[in-house]
């Protein structure tokens, strides 16, 4: 027996690769499948089938491409319909892995067609559950992300009954691989493990260890934030099917001079979207580009505030341009016109326009704040955050929110506005926004929050 779990930081998401006896399958991989063609190639086994727990809303899942490079089937469980060819598996079906086999076990909740794959070991007795985003460690699905005709209420109900009568059940010692980790927006409170087992879970996750289903209910759909705004094109695009990552990439990487896209700028809406370290970036960038840094949960933020309907040009690093369009191709996004070819470099060799940003310390925003009566401290943190501590008088507007022009009519033409979120990252991108809308009285607060605190 040979399991695997292969992590996605930037989207808190496991993938899970299992074997026997030479016969491999994949749970809910990504969008760039060559990590589970390599691993199988490297192990001399091949890849027998693709199992998907339910439609995911977080991430383009690599069902479709791995299929077609294996010629694997894809499992669905109970209930599922797609615009493409699976196999629609039933309740208890089992698949013979080598020496193991993988039990379908439906459970509605999270989503109607969320399903669970219950692996036995050579002797039949089970030995770990892949329960995608039914159960998480410390945690279960959010049950408002794909109801069809159910109320939250009512698929919160139907997660119930799913946990109490076909994973409680089970004996304590068995593992459980869920689908996300700390993080994720698929959960409300994703303990920092990405594994765990059935017993630690009955006794530590609250979902599990409340009293009945009302208070089941009350507790799971209580506090929930809003979901990404992204959520709902992901979890389509997963039901219809997409283009394959490999005709993405060779759009994407088509090289477009400094010039020309002086001359795009001028003739199309088109969106460019700066991948380069936000150190480097706020030195120098094209005027009205957007950044995106690779170091944050870059994919996460690009579908929560790109376009889907509008054509993307990159600007990157060397060697990081393949990088930044296939994180993005994770979440969906297809439209890409080319990358800017030697960079940002050669924007600036080509003597074209260049926009900058100022980056200040946490004492000079503490310095100036009693003396200009102008200065706006905008705070684009969550909500949650900015309970937890703000400066007195600041301006709460979550980052996400700022890709409506409409959310920033409070901001005046004579304001001073110090930017700012916990560490840095999304004050940047924030700074880059308000800049693309004509906004350019700015200042990026550096160290964000964390820095701000400690000269209070």
């Amino acid at each position: 027996m040979f399991i695997k779990q292969l992590y996605t930081n930037c989207l808190s998401e496991a993938a899970y690769y299992l074997e026997s006896e030479g016969v491999a399958a994949v749970i809910d991989p990504i969008r760039d499948t060559h990590v589970y063609t390599l691993l199988a190639a490297e192990r001399g086994a091949s890849i027998r089938y693709i199992f998907e727990t339910h439609f995911h809303a977080d991430f383009i899942s690599g069902h479709l491409d791995l299929a077609r490079e294996t010629g694997a089937p894809i499992i669905f469980g109970p209930g599922t319909e797609t615009s493409y060819p699976v196999t629609v598996a039933r309740d208890g079906d089992q698949f013979s892995i080598g020496k193991l086999s993988l039990e379908v076990i439906h459970t509605p909740g999270h989503t109607l067609e969320s399903t669970c794959y219950l692996l036995r070991d050579e002797h039949g007795q089970p030995y770990c559950i892949f329960t995608g985003d039914t159960l998480f460690v410390g945690d279960v699905g959010r049950p408002d992300l794909s109801s069809g005709n159910l109320s939250s209420g009512e698929l919160a109900g139907l997660l119930f009954d799913s946990l109490q009568a076909r994973i409680k059940t089970l004996p304590d010692h068995v593992i459980v691989y869920p689908a996300h980790g700390p993080g994720s927006s698929c959960g409300k409170s994703i303990g920092p493990e990405t594994e765990s087992t059935i017993g630690k879970e009955k006794e530590t996750n609250y979902a599990l260890r409340a009293a009945d289903r009302d208070e089941f209910i009350k507790a799971v759909t209580t506090g929930l934030a809003a979901p990404p705004s992204y959520f709902p094109v992901n979890a389509q695009i997963n039901k219809q099917g997409y283009d394959p990552l490999i005709n993405i990439l060779e759009r994407g990487l088509r090289k477009i001079s400094a010039q020309k896209l002086h001359e795009l700028k001028q003739e199309q809406d088109i969106t460019i979207v700066d991948t380069r370290p936000a150190s480097v970036f706020v030195n120098g960038f094209v005027p009205e580009s957007i950044f995106l840094g690779l170091e944050g949960r870059y994919a996460e933020w690009g579908g929560m505030l790109l376009p889907y309907d509008q054509d993307l040009v990159l600007i990157a690093e060397a060697g990081r341009e393949e990088e930044s369009i296939t994180r993005l191709a994770r979440v969906g996004f297809e439209k890409f016109t080319g990358i800017l070819d030697g960079g940002f470099e050669a924007w600036q060799k080509a003597g074209l326009p260049i926009d900058m940003l100022i980056n200040v310390e946490a004492d000079e925003l503490i310095m100036d704040l009693p003396h200009d009566e102008n200065l706006v401290v905008l705070d684009v943190r969550k909500e949650s955050e900015f309970e937890e501590g703000h400066v007195d008088g600041a301006e709460n507007l979550p980052l996400e929110q700022l890709k409506d022009p409409g959310n920033l009519a409070m901001i005046q033409d004579n304001d001073n506005i110090y930017i700012h979120c916990a560490g840095g990252y999304r004050s940047v991108i924030a700074s880059s926004l308000l800049k693309r809308q004509g906004i350019h009285n700015i200042r990026n607060v550096e160290g964000g929050w964390k820095a701000i605190k400690e000269l209070m």
